[in-house]
């Protein structure tokens, strides 16, 4: 995984004759384009394979693909299918395995915009505000504003326009239930540069070592912190402390190992990062409810029941 030195806050170029910008990627999501009209896009450089933010709103559908998804200080599993809407600031990042596609549109329309002129768009601050821990869309909204997402790679002007305007209106409507967020917090990463550059590098190389021994000290030498001002800084730019940080990442590998492969519980602690097997079992047991056997079987039980599961009658 490589790791990035520079450039934790993305600064995003809207295209010109445009209020957003819509992004699509058939392989990986470093290798991005931005459609700037219907069969015509030009190749950027897409930022979701690193730990950055970005002043703008961001709503991103994975069509294919699966992986880990970090989102503020959420770390959890995502496959094609997968749609969350990200508020201004909101730290993210998506570790993807193997190749992905998918389709995403930023835009910023702080409260001097015109776009908040039209009456009519006023009932969406609830929705941006709601959108600062992250929104995680699902059900038939998910469906439905897919759809759209889509459509905006083929449709110009006005039409476009009116396009994400059905989207974000269907949003604005979601049920609880289709849209839980996805940060236990809302984050504000514009604030602190110095701060939050330092933890950026910091996030950065735990992500791509996190299997690895990795000690505090060499992290300290990295940010140029003390051990009291990183343990402070990390919590608050992270939302978890580094240990949390570090133990949260190895169990999501640990229990997609143990969902997918038929490899002993030592063998994937061990792989996963932990050096001992106990303490392994203990944080699991914490996390889970359950022990990593228990968990494995569950798991394959719960994927048989699906497969089992008899498709929509025609």
């Amino acid at each position: 995984m490589k790791v990035l030195m520079r450039g934790e806050r993305e600064h995003i170029k809207i295209p010109s004759g445009h209020s957003f910008r819509v992004l699509r990627w058939e392989r990986s999501v470093e290798e991005v384009e931005c459609v700037v009209a219907p069969g015509c896009s030009v190749v950027t450089h897409g930022e979701g394979a690193h730990w950055h933010f970005h002043v703008e709103m961001e709503l991103t559908l994975f069509t294919s693909g699966e992986g880990t998804r970090f989102v503020g200080d959420h770390i959890g599993p995502f496959a094609a299918g997968d749609m969350v809407l990200l508020g201004e600031n909101l730290p993210h990042y998506w570790h993807t395995r193997g190749r992905s596609s998918g389709i995403s549109v930023q835009w910023h329309f702080p409260q001097s915009h015109p776009f908040w002129a039209f009456p009519e768009t006023l009932g969406l601050g609830e929705l941006f505000d709601r959108a600062k821990r992250g929104l995680h869309i699902s059900g038939q909204t998910a469906r439905e504003v897919g759809g759209l997402l889509l459509q905006l790679a083929r449709r110009q002007g006005a039409e476009q326009l009116a396009t994400l305007l059905h989207a974000l209106g269907r949003l604005a409507a979601v049920p609880d239930a289709e849209s839980p967020p996805v940060s236990s917090r809302s984050f504000a990463l514009s604030d602190g540069p110095r701060h939050q550059e330092a933890i950026t590098h910091a996030v950065r190389y735990v992500i791509a070592h996190f299997r690895e021994e990795i000690r505090l000290e060499s992290l300290l030498k990295l940010t140029g912190m003390s051990r009291a001002t990183f343990s402070r800084q990390f919590k608050i730019h992270a939302g978890r402390t580094f240990s949390e940080f570090l133990n949260r990442l190895r169990l999501q590998t640990a229990c997609r190992e143990l969902e997918e492969s038929e490899r002993g519980v030592l063998e994937i602690a061990l792989a996963s990062g932990f050096t001992q097997v106990s303490f392994f079992n203990r944080i699991f047991r914490r996390q889970h409810r359950c022990s990593p056997t228990e968990y494995r079987d569950r798991q394959r039980k719960k994927l048989r029941r699906q497969r089992e599961k008899p498709g929509p009658t025609k």
